[in-house]
């Protein structure tokens, strides 16, 4: 009894140290960027999570426009009552920029970075972000082949030459490069941006479902693979580590467990002066949008299955 006590606690001290070392290592490896603004704390927690058209550093713009942008665009707040929402905000709709004015979101990006980003969608939102988080395009293909695959379902038969989405109708297990295909794709789709938005998130959801399976969770070379290929594509705010994004992970998963909810729209095809069709949301629907979701007590729509 006692030599098997002794073993658990060997065990113990192995996988504690095992996960402090793969930590430390992952932190290291993660960039840092000074993102946040000095904006007065609202309650809970919340992270901005981006995903830009960058590779390796640089600018991918199939339109072949100058400066990066931001593809995907979700805000996660935990409130202090515990309820998690994850909220897709899409990139064509119409916010003033500070210092630019009236623009569709992705824009803010593409003018000033991570930091005009966050203080756009704070201004939008009324949030102050705590955390912001932003993955390269291909950080998600990486990612993915990490743990191997991840299970994505479409309603229909796609062959879309802008994303490289080739997917027949139903559920499939793809790798890095369909899954990164998945997320950008949106011109097959006649909603567009806001077919986009259910995509990138039944993708989240696909993600953590396998990474935290047990052939990832169990396998320590696919722990380290995914450690790797998360914390190198990864690009945080200052102090912003491996851990929170191991606890934002978690507050995603609560989140999409609890079903979607999807900010309020006015018109999704508003023609504007210079930007093209956006996305028109009401000033006081957001309001009272994102007030509910600060205390926790916006209701999601439930979630299917």
């Amino acid at each position: 009894m006692r030599l098997g006590a002794t073993l658990a606690v060997l065990l113990l001290v192995i996988v504690l140290g095992w996960g402090a070392g793969l930590t430390l290592w992952a932190n290291s490896r993660i960039e840092h960027v000074d993102a946040l603004s000095e904006a007065e704390n609202t309650p809970g927690t919340t992270y901005l999570i981006a995903g830009s058209d960058k590779r390796d550093g640089e600018a991918v713009n199939a339109d072949g426009t100058e400066g990066a942008r931001t593809d995907t665009i979700m805000l996660l707040h935990k409130a202090r009552g515990g309820k998690s929402y994850l909220i897709s905000l899409p990139r064509d709709t119409l916010v003033d920029i500070p210092g630019h004015g009236g623009y569709k979101l992705n824009a803010a990006y593409s003018f000033g970075g991570a930091p005009l980003l966050v203080e756009t969608v704070e201004e939008f939102t009324g949030l102050t972000v705590d955390h912001y988080v932003e993955i390269g395009f291909d950080g998600v293909s990486q990612v993915v082949d990490a743990v191997g695959h991840v299970n994505l379902c479409i309603d229909q038969d796609v062959d879309d030459e802008k994303s490289g989405l080739k997917m027949t109708e139903g559920c499939h297990d793809v790798g890095g490069e369909q899954a990164l295909a998945f997320v950008r794709a949106r011109y097959f789709d006649p909603t567009a941006d806001i077919g986009r938005q259910a995509r990138q998130q039944q993708f989240v959801s696909a993600l953590m479902d396998r990474a935290t399976s047990p052939a990832v969770l169990l396998n320590p070379i696919t722990q380290v693979r995914l450690a790797g290929a998360g914390s190198g594509a990864l690009t945080t705010s200052d102090g912003t580590g491996i851990v929170d994004v191991g606890r934002m992970a978690l507050a995603a998963r609560s989140a999409m467990g609890s079903g979607s909810l999807s900010i309020p729209i006015e018109d999704p095809e508003y023609q504007t002066n210079n930007s093209g069709v956006a996305i028109l949301t009401d000033d006081e629907d957001i309001k009272a949008f994102f007030e509910s979701v600060a205390d926790g007590t916006a209701e999601p729509e439930p979630a299917e299955g």
